[in-house]
């Protein structure tokens, strides 16, 4: 664990783990912790407090066995029928069918949200799925595309450009304002997705 300062009131701890880090601060009830934001290999952590006392704690919370706990995995009904497909069969050596079921097998976690509102870059993808991303960006992804792209899976939450590749489509909303919290997903959570023939 390495931990820097991150303007006057922050901490940048980079771990190997920063899930389970994640939920530790969240659990510990730490005084004057504002804010914890996990990244891929990174957690910040605002303070109203005293930096420095804070890291002096941070290496000896108990970390959890599991970032997400006891949850069962978030199911993420698909229709395969993305307009990248093909495509992925051909890159990869891999029928169609055999893209599906590799990626409806894997178990993925949600390493970090970004992008927009309720992106969450999913982390698990099986090595023979990873394809580099499209040469020419779509001007306009569909909300509820089911994509991948390098070592990571993704569901667009709203229409926007992007340059993944579509595998198909999901109707669960991931990003909702009226909902509590509005992301479906969360940093940590475990992800499944499952082929949906309607």
């Amino acid at each position: 664990m390495r931990i820097r300062r991150a303007g006057d009131r922050g901490l940048l701890v980079e771990t190997g783990d920063p899930h389970r880090l994640h939920a530790a601060v969240r659990a510990a009830g730490l005084p004057g912790v504002l804010d914890v934001v996990p990244g891929e290999r990174t957690v910040l952590i605002t303070t109203a407090g005293d930096p420095g006392r804070l890291a002096e704690r941070l290496p000896g919370l108990p970390l959890p066995e599991q970032a997400a706990g006891d949850a069962p995995p978030v199911q993420i009904p698909v229709v395969y029928d993305g307009a990248d497909l093909a495509e992925v069969a051909e890159l990869t050596g891999l029928s169609p069918e055999e893209v599906v079921a590799r990626h409806t097998a894997a178990e993925y976690t949600v390493a970090y949200l970004g992008f927009s509102p309720g992106f969450g870059y999913l982390t698990g993808l099986p090595a023979e799925l990873r394809v580099p991303r499209r040469d020419s960006p779509r001007t306009a992804v569909p909300a509820g595309a089911v994509a991948i792209a390098g070592p990571y899976a993704a569901v667009y939450p709203a229409p926007s450009p992007g340059g993944w590749r579509l595998l198909g489509r999901t109707d669960l909303a991931l990003w909702d304002v009226t909902r509590d919290p509005p992301s479906l997903l969360r940093p940590g959570a475990r992800v499944r997705f499952v082929a949906d023939a309607s």
